[in-house]
């Protein structure tokens, strides 16, 4: 059996509330650099490869842990997350202030529907984490990969054989992901068994040892 972990990043500006910035430069808040640092210290894995995606808030979550394991992130062109709606579309807003856009973006449900030159459409998002799941195969054992929760999301959506073809399938998988528990710097482990098909669980051990040590750290 091979078996990958995934690591959602720890708390970013965007995911505290922050204003819009551009998508790739989006920073770890100080609580997510706690998180990190924890997370260093819990991932009780000798990693073959640690992914991260072009984003920096991956690269930052993964930097801490990277220097204890001695080994250098390798960006990977296919992991950074969902680019829904160009940032200069909701420049200076908050994440309160960009909700009933993204969330008007989701009700249309068109899935070739580009919002502005910075962003994707849904249907090139799942061709770029399809092209991701066709590379599975070739990872090592016990690589560690830090990313994104939607991406995640999306990837588990095809794992379990559903489609992303069409408003139906693009609503169906929106109504998924928000259900699907990938809060930050969630662990998940990717497997594939002797026939060869993958699979995806929760690595709860991890994450709870994980959630107790942030705790002591934040009250010490």
């Amino acid at each position: 059996m091979t078996r990958l972990l995934f690591v959602r990043h720890a708390e970013s500006l965007a995911n505290a509330g922050g204003v819009t910035m551009p998508n790739d430069r989006i920073p770890l808040s100080p609580y997510g650099q706690n998180q990190a640092s924890v997370l260093a210290d819990v991932l009780s894995i000798t990693p073959a490869a640690v992914l991260v995606s072009a984003f920096q808030r991956t690269q930052e979550t993964a930097k801490r842990f990277c220097e204890r394991v001695s080994v250098l992130p390798i960006v990977h062109p296919l992991l950074h997350e969902f680019c829904t709606i160009d940032p200069t579309i909701i420049a200076g807003m908050n994440m309160e202030q960009r909700r009933p856009i993204t969330e008007g973006y989701w009700r249309d449900a068109d899935p070739d529907k580009r919002m502005g030159e910075d962003a994707e459409s849904f249907h090139e998002f799942a061709a770029r984490v399809a092209g991701f799941e066709k590379e599975l195969d070739t990872l090592a054992d016990s690589t560690v990969i830090f990313g994104h929760g939607m991406w995640l999301a999306l990837l588990v959506w095809r794992l379990l054989g559903f489609s992303t073809q069409g408003s139906d399938a693009m609503q169906a998988f929106r109504r998924f992901q928000l259900a699907l528990p990938v809060p930050n710097c969630a662990i998940y482990a990717l497997e594939r068994s002797t026939g060869g098909n993958w699979s995806a669980r929760a690595d709860e051990a991890t994450t709870q040892r994980l959630n107790s040590s942030i705790m002591r750290h934040t009250f010490r």
